[in-house]
């Protein structure tokens, strides 16, 4: 009889899985798991330490990476050592999310600018097309003036490895999308030491990126995802105020 039961347990528990992990699944990938109360100004998680991103429990740093900005320098993860910054991966033709990440990162540049040690690292997907010289003219269009926010070009395969296995933020050509490139439009927020950081939700989970595609003016989407450059300019001042 005993051996009956473990095969029943057993088959439960495939069953749950089964189910359920499909759903898991599905919550992780849209971000809905964590969504519940996080984005109101008063949420008590907004006045908790920052989480850091652990991989096999350690804290993730970001990767070793020496790239050309807009004015044809050479810029390493170094360069930003001592600074807060936030990271983003984009492609100057596109026709879609890019610009408003680009308009809310120059929102935080501007409310930014009485800290010094403030920055970003925006990586170009379109490795072919996005030249220092157009990244320059990018830069110049969008109100680009921050000294440490820098544009960054290089080989294909370093910078598709550093979005897709360095930060986890999805990259990838596609010839049947607007403007032949696709990602999911994260900001990924770093510390002065280099780790990835985020705030928790009110589940207690480690928030790991902030959409960067909704302004703060817009409060939330078509399809009702929260805007998140508010507590992603919360949690920079914590970090550049050492109150996290």
């Amino acid at each position: 009889m005993k051996k009956y039961s473990y095969v029943g347990i057993s088959f439960i528990i495939l069953l749950f899985g089964i189910i359920f992990i499909p759903k898991i699944v599905n919550r992780v990938q849209s971000t809905s798991i964590v969504k519940n109360d996080r984005m109101s100004a008063d949420n008590p998680t907004a006045n908790q330490k920052l989480a850091y991103l652990k991989i096999n429990g350690e804290p993730r740093k970001v990767p070793e990476f020496a790239l050309l900005n807009q004015d044809s320098l050479l810029i390493t993860n170094h360069d930003y050592k001592g600074k807060v910054y936030v990271v983003d991966f984009f492609f100057t033709s596109c026709p879609t999310i890019c610009p408003k990440m680009s308009r809310n990162l120059v929102f935080l540049q501007n409310q930014l600018k009485e800290y010094p040690d403030f920055g970003v690292a925006s990586f170009s997907i379109d490795t072919k097309q996005d030249t220092p010289r157009k990244l320059k003219a990018y830069a110049e269009n969008y109100g680009i003036t921050d000294p440490d926010w820098h544009l960054l070009t290089g080989s294909r395969e370093e910078i598709y490895e550093l979005a897709n296995a360095g930060f986890n933020i999805y990259a990838a050509e596609n010839p049947n999308v607007p403007g032949g490139f696709e990602h999911n439009g994260f900001f990924a927020l770093i510390d002065q030491d280099g780790y990835i950081r985020s705030r928790y939700d009110a589940s207690g989970n480690p928030l790991i990126y902030y959409r960067g595609t909704i302004g703060i003016e817009e409060k939330e989407d078509e399809n009702g995802e929260e805007e998140q450059i508010s507590i992603l300019l919360e949690d920079i001042k914590k970090l550049l105020e050492k109150d996290e």
